[in-house]
């Protein structure tokens, strides 16, 4: 795929890096006018859909992690808690989740929530946390 959109491109490979946290990719996916955005660990690319409806999709170019048969909702919650604290990166926080089960997520930057998904159509919903908090 062409690359239309620079910045979002730079924002999703700074992510899956891990040189930024998840704050500070919310804020800037936000600032190019993505809405939404899906990750597919069976795929391994990354779907953001914008305010005008077209969707870019990125790889993930990281390497593939073992998606566990299980879903294990508590596993996943506290990989969601160590990313929010800043304690775990997107490549770390991705291991994890993909050994608790989960194949992917949705996450509704407008809406303030993400939806991980396991292979049996299991969901756990987080909504983000309280900026104000």
């Amino acid at each position: 795929m062409t690359t239309t959109h620079p910045s979002l491109d730079d924002t999703a490979h700074r992510a899956h890096t891990g040189e930024l946290d998840f704050p500070e990719v919310v804020a800037r996916l936000l600032a190019v006018g993505v809405e939404s955005y899906t990750v597919d660990y069976r795929r391994g690319d990354a779907t953001y859909y914008l305010a005008a409806g077209t969707p870019h999709t990125v790889p993930l170019h990281l390497p593939p992690s073992a998606i566990a048969d299980a879903f294990a909702t508590d596993a996943v919650r506290d990989a969601i808690r160590g990313a929010q604290r800043g304690e775990l990166r997107y490549p770390e926080f991705m291991r994890r989740i993909c050994a608790a089960g989960c194949v992917g997520y949705h996450a509704w930057l407008a809406g303030r929530h993400v939806t991980y998904l396991g292979r049996r159509g299991e969901t756990h919903s987080e909504r983000f946390p309280d900026p104000s908090a």
